[in-house]
């Protein structure tokens, strides 16, 4: 990397997990780990689909091991609704719940995040969303990502759907930093593929945004690069052979590392434009990132050329000989070669998003202002509804 900047007059500051722990087999663990924190009573908080796997048993297994009470909640949905917090922390208040267990992918993970702050807070989740508003430390949580991409598990936000004004909003607080990640890929191996090329993407997408972000830090950078240079050279593997068992470790690493990073850094428009997908297609929140990325970091690019240049050396492209727009270019490059490997497209028409759409996708993403202070060039609405349409 050349644009090491560690400027003694820029205030940096890293947010992480008390504790992260990361091997093969690890989940069996889980119960220890709870006892360490000193739970007696867990609620594992979950969803329909992880629950059909059969994957939960191993964290039941880990807590009868240790002769923890635990019950099971899965009544998470996608791209969680607040209500579904709410009624979550019902669960955890009348049923005495004194830790809480995250096991699934993002959305799981952020309900699970929610519950164990909200069970010390008063209200409603919604009323939190925004910058520092909790108040109280909430239960102890221990969270078990199953998917690699999210990074939720090392973040201090926790992102809900408001149904009443049908766009999504965001928590964030050092409160919601959990107290232990258990990071097992053995728990990620069965992913579908369309599953691993989406919540893979997201992570690259964490990594890039946060790395080229006006926001960034020593911290971010770092952490950004290696997290993008691991999806570059593992991704591919973990798709088209889900059981090696070392790219699912390297990945969930790459996820993680891509957590921390933009919990430093912040993120970038291609969140800001990805949200409105998810809010009015439904369109699963990786996938959302995967079609908007190749278009926003195009339109990017010029703001910082040397950011995207090092982006395309960590995917591991050869820029040696070029100027400085070319090599900055290459990032692109890099990352449409890696949305074809794993069988996903980048154009909106291919999900069934048309032209007269762009209008609602327009008036959705000029809401998500809080991605755009970050992102390396200003957007007006006219750049927004200038990017959807190159993105049919």
């Amino acid at each position: 990397m050349k644009n090491t900047f560690y400027d003694p007059e820029k205030v940096s500051t890293l947010l992480a997990p008390n504790k992260t722990t990361i091997g093969k087999g690890i989940v069996h663990e889980t119960g220890k780990e709870i006892k360490t924190l000193g739970g007696t009573r867990v609620l594992i908080v979950t969803d329909p689909g992880v629950m059909k796997t059969g994957l939960v048993s191993l964290v039941e297994d880990a807590l009868r091991s240790e002769k923890i009470d635990f019950e099971v909640y899965d009544g998470v949905e996608p791209e969680p609704p607040a209500r579904i917090i709410d009624e979550a922390t019902e669960v955890v208040r009348k049923g005495k719940f004194d830790i809480i267990v995250g096991f699934g992918g993002g959305s799981s993970l952020d309900v699970a995040k929610g519950v164990s702050v909200m069970a010390k807070n008063t209200g409603k989740i919604i009323e939190y969303a925004g910058m520092n508003m909790l108040t109280k430390r909430g239960l102890p949580k221990v969270l078990i990502p199953t998917t690699a991409g999210t990074g939720s598990e090392a973040t201090w936000v926790c992102v809900i759907t408001d149904e009443a004004e049908n766009t999504k909003k965001s928590l964030y607080s050092n409160l919601l930093l959990p107290d232990i990640a258990i990071l097992d890929p053995l728990v990620t191996v069965s992913i579908p593929h369309s599953v691993t090329a989406d919540t893979g993407v997201d992570a690259l997408a964490h990594a890039i945004e946060s790395y080229v972000s006006v926001n960034a830090t020593p911290y971010s950078r770092l952490m950004a690069h290696e997290a993008i240079h691991l999806v570059a050279t593992n991704l591919p593997v973990a798709y088209g052979k889900g059981n090696n068992v070392r790219a699912r470790y390297n990945m969930l690493l790459a996820s993680n590392l891509a957590g921390m990073a933009f919990t430093s850094g912040g993120l970038g428009a291609c969140h800001g434009l990805a949200y409105p997908l998810g809010t009015e297609f439904h369109m699963p929140h990786g996938k959302s990132n995967a079609v908007m990325l190749i278009h926003v970091m195009e339109f990017n690019l010029m703001a910082n050329l040397e950011g995207y240049a090092e982006v395309a050396v960590a995917m591991g492209e050869h820029i040696d000989g070029l100027g400085m727009h070319e090599a900055a270019a290459k990032s692109v490059d890099a990352v449409r070669k890696l949305l074809t490997v794993v069988n996903t497209s980048w154009k909106l028409s291919d999900y069934g998003i048309e032209a007269r759409d762009v209008p609602k996708l327009v008036q959705g993403g000029i809401k998500q202002t809080r991605f755009y202070a970050p992102n390396p060039r200003n957007l007006t609405e006219t750049d927004i509804e200038a990017i959807y349409l190159r993105a049919l």
